[in-house]
């Protein structure tokens, strides 16, 4: 479906609106029970996210990894490119924007910025397809409108994102569909257009507090959400609303185990970290959660105190084994908690991701 649909009646069958309102049931409830609690929770799921989106691209990486490219430890490709994911993940949801080409061209400029020869930010003025070779559209399984129409279609999609009288959830599929169906860019448009889900849920209400690992959920089928992606090609809309409501239940499931297992790992630190209650000791712990892999200099930064007393509050967490220094340097030492980046990568590796 090319054509414009800002105006275009929506009609999908009983049954998938039902799934589809159940699973927005399910999103506003788990963001409700999370966001009360919310502690370090939005940080890690907009980090697992951003992840499990990257490897829908077979961009895959530890976490870890990405920890250390979040702070611009490391410049494993796969982990940056991930990390401009989470920055887009952050337009994405950022209530101050709109829901318009700009927040679209902000999104892939967050998310391609240290890859300067993909044109951050900026429409494509080429011919692109999907599948093929490399020489040319002969072949390929599908080819985007020609780049002197993407602006109209991406107007287009925008007023249809902007409608009011859709189910959120659909409506987000649906425009979410549109958007890889338009390509609008010469590289990143499927983390762009996922992330325009997120942009919806956030704008419309849906989600207040976290970003609800969708394509996480996505991960488990790769194969049925790129077929969806082919029949709403074709003129079907009920493929990618059917999948998208099934990838969001399966997401809350797993992101529940992920907050569940990081709660308890944070219950078990208070048992095994000899501190006063009000020891500085308890806010780097707590910063731990949230940035699990960091330096005394972000430490420092992060809580908003001298680095001197960092390195004195590090004492009984070391001590606890709650965080480990991995480097064996004397200088530019920086400390892992272990059991947070094994939550994050038991999370991916049940979302069927590759570590």
């Amino acid at each position: 479906m090319t054509a414009g649909i800002a105006g275009q009646t929506v009609h999908l069958p009983s049954a998938v609106l039902a799934v589809a309102d159940e699973a927005s049931s399910e999103i506003a409830r788990f963001d409700a029970e999370t966001g009360a609690r919310l502690a370090p929770f939005g940080a890690i799921l907009l980090r697992s996210e951003s992840a499990s989106s990257s490897r829908i691209e077979n961009l895959t990486s530890g976490a870890k990894a990405i920890a250390l490219a979040e702070i611009g430890a490391t410049q494993q490709r796969n982990a940056v490119e991930i990390v401009g994911n989470v920055h887009a993940m952050q337009a994405a949801i950022d209530v101050r924007s709109d829901l318009d080409e700009a927040l679209i061209l902000t999104m892939h400029a967050a998310l391609m910025a240290d890859q300067h020869a993909e044109t951050p930010g900026q429409w494509r003025t080429q011919q692109v397809w999907i599948g093929g070779d490399n020489y040319g559209p002969h072949g390929a399984a599908f080819v985007p409108p020609h780049h002197d129409r993407v602006q109209t279609a991406i107007g287009d999609l925008m007023t249809f994102a902007r409608r009011d009288d859709i189910p959120v959830l659909a409506q987000a599929a649906i425009a979410h569909a549109q958007f890889e169906t338009i390509h609008p860019f010469t590289d990143g448009n499927g983390r762009t257009g996922r992330a325009l889900i997120h942009s919806m849920l956030r704008k419309k209400g849906l989600t207040r507090a976290v970003t609800v690992p969708i394509a996480a959920g996505l991960l488990t089928d790769i194969d049925t959400y790129f077929s969806a992606l082919t029949a709403y090609r074709a003129g079907d809309l009920t493929a990618i609303v059917q999948r998208v409501a099934e990838a969001s239940f399966a997401a809350i499931t797993n992101a529940r185990q992920l907050v569940s297992h990081i709660t308890e790992i944070r219950q078990q630190w208070d048992s095994t970290i000899k501190a006063r209650p009000q020891a500085l000791a308890w806010r780097v712990a707590d910063l731990a959660m949230r940035l699990p892999v960091f330096d005394a200099y972000i430490a420092s930064r992060e809580l908003d105190i001298p680095v001197s007393n960092v390195i004195r509050a590090l004492a009984p967490i070391t001590e606890a084994d709650v965080l480990t220094e991995f480097t064996g340097m004397r200088r530019n030492r920086m400390w892992q908690a272990h059991e947070i980046l094994d939550a994050l990568d038991a999370f991916a590796f049940r979302a069927g991701g590759r570590i």
